[in-house]
């Protein structure tokens, strides 16, 4: 734990390591910004970091709230008092998502990390519940992994999956701690690595269970309709999807391309077959894509590169006596829709 600017001095991160932090070393304070570990000092010095506050969180913008449960966790063993949003739920700019009552000493030196948190989860939430949306009711997956630094990716696909509604992910951890089995088709590598789609879909079901779905890309060396019906003849009722992820060199997924594979698997009687489609989704795309035979989106970059949403941190309250900086208001706002968490 960071208690003071020495223990700053002495911090050293070490040799062989990822450039991520632990969660040891996020837990101590190493991952906080080094004016809190100055005020510690100071107000220790002058007897008033043990001063009873009452500090509000606020969003710069509308989204939907996540991040509580590692904040929760961050201050697990802090005797604090917090009220906030449920994760999931929808705030407007400048509402109160979380309020927090106690010594200063116990969460001051956490302001950076809690508000990491809930900025960046907030932020794949709100994107990932506007790729859901746009799905009407389909099933949306998070492929963000790749677009992440693997230190938070786990992060962004348990909150996607949680929070934002999508059905799976296809990272491992993300999904596992989402309570949900990892989703996936097979790569490009696969494919180009046997020389054929239906030599690889056949290896591929011969070889694993059959919990997992049979789902192939169908982009790789032939025309996408053509190799979706080769799939499908081959395979029969086996075969539960194929992909389209048609890079951007060849035009990538169009409108076309989707009703023209859906119209050719149900005239040729595969109407079990369903589309899943992937690479650069939005959720206008996606809801173009619903309309012509789509049924499953995997989602990458637009949940992966969604802006953090800014949160801010205002002490509000000193002894029980409002207080504000200029521009702000002082004491709290009321906001029925908190809850006490802790």
């Amino acid at each position: 734990m960071l208690n003071s600017l020495r223990d700053v001095d002495v911090f050293k991160p070490g040799d062989g390591r990822f450039l991520s932090a632990t969660h040891e070393e996020i837990r101590s304070g190493v991952t906080t910004d080094i004016y809190f570990i100055n005020t510690r000092d100071v107000l220790a010095a002058v007897g008033r970091l043990d001063v009873p506050v009452t500090a509000e969180v606020f969003a710069r913008r509308d989204g939907l709230f996540a991040g509580l449960g590692e904040v929760l966790e961050l201050l697990r063993d802090c005797p604090l008092e917090i009220e906030a949003l449920s994760d999931g739920e929808r705030f407007s700019p400048k509402e109160t998502v979380l309020r927090i009552r106690g010594s200063y000493r116990d969460f001051g030196l956490f302001e950076t990390t809690l508000l990491g948190f809930l900025s960046s989860s907030s932020g794949w939430a709100t994107a990932a519940r506007q790729c859901v949306d746009a799905a009407g009711g389909k099933p949306v997956l998070s492929f963000g992994a790749r677009h992440a630094h693997p230190s938070v990716a786990s992060v962004m696909d348990s909150v996607a999956v949680k929070v934002g509604g999508c059905v799976g992910a296809s990272s491992v951890l993300g999904a596992k701690l989402a309570g949900k089995e990892p989703s996936g088709t097979v790569p490009h590598a696969a494919v180009l690595i046997m020389g054929d789609t239906l030599s690889l879909a056949k290896a591929y079901d011969a070889e694993l269970p059959e919990r997992v779905a049979r789902i192939f890309l169908v982009d790789t060396f032939k025309d996408e309709a053509e190799e979706s019906l080769r799939l499908a003849e081959a395979l029969g009722k086996k075969l539960d999807a194929i992909r389209l992820d048609t890079p951007g060199e060849r035009g990538g997924v169009t409108p076309d391309l989707v009703r023209e594979v859906r119209y050719r698997l149900d005239a040729a009687s595969f109407q079990h077959v369903k589309i899943v489609v992937s690479g650069g989704l939005t959720p206008g795309r996606i809801t173009e894509l619903s309309a012509l035979g789509a049924d499953v989106f995997g989602v990458g970059s637009f949940i992966a590169h969604a802006p953090p949403i800014d949160m801010t941190l205002d002490i509000k309250e000193i002894e029980g006596r409002p207080v504000a900086k200029r521009g702000r208001l002082p004491g709290v706002l009321a906001n029925p829709s908190l809850l006490r968490v802790k």
